[in-house]
């Protein structure tokens, strides 16, 4: 029987984020999916584990997702990757949190893009990006097939919600084709690890999303 992945998920910073560390059982080789805040939580949890990090991938370029980046690049070594039509958020990190009434570190810059149908690599997994914009023009998802399906939706997709599209770039009839083309057709047993909340599955939003049902 396969080994399970390694899958932790956990809020960090003021708007609490889903923040994934997802890692090779084998080998101990993990990405980080939205380092949004919270950097000394994330590298205890590392350390407790055992991992070596090679990406930190983002769904998309919020504050809230990109907060702790610019620290863990820093103290962990790791490639930053982005999807380009979300540079001009990254690179405005401190005009959002003005917004928010915070101060917020600089970014750093970007090691590597993200495109449509990429796969990235960690010890023995693989990760497909799904470019699903909608809640911003980058936005993505990151999907791991193997003996489970795993889907790391950001703001794209929640239990019992869809992401708001009235921020910079979004559109609401970009976010419902990306779902509806993108992530529902995977399989239904799939968990959906979103940006905030709690897990669900694509049969439980095929099913009981109230935004899907049109």
């Amino acid at each position: 029987m396969a080994t399970p992945l390694h899958i932790e998920t956990f809020a960090v910073g003021p708007l609490q984020c889903n923040c994934s560390i997802i890692a090779c059982p084998d080998t101990k080789e993990a990405i980080i999916v939205d380092p949004g805040g919270d950097a000394p939580e994330i590298k205890r949890r590392i350390a407790a584990a055992g991992l070596t990090v090679k990406y930190l991938i983002h769904t998309h370029a919020h504050f809230d997702h990109i907060g702790a980046t610019a620290e863990l690049k820093r103290d962990l070594n790791a490639q930053i990757l982005l999807h380009p039509e979300d540079r001009f958020l990254y690179d405005n990190i401190q005009m959002q949190g003005q917004m928010f009434g915070m101060a917020l570190e600089p970014t750093v810059p970007v090691d590597q893009v993200l495109n449509d149908e990429m796969t990235l690599n960690f010890g023995h997994q693989s990760s497909v990006v799904l470019h699903t914009p909608g809640h911003t023009p980058g936005s993505v998802c990151f999907h791991l097939a193997g003996h489970e399906s795993h889907l790391f939706s950001g703001d794209t997709l929640f239990r019992g919600s869809v992401g708001r599209t009235d921020l910079w770039g979004g559109s609401s009839e970009q976010l419902m084709r990306s779902i509806k083309q993108r992530l529902l057709p995977l399989d239904d047993s799939t968990t959906i690890y979103p940006g905030h909340g709690p897990t669900s599955t694509v049969w439980n939003e095929k099913k009981t999303n109230p935004f899907l049902r049109t």
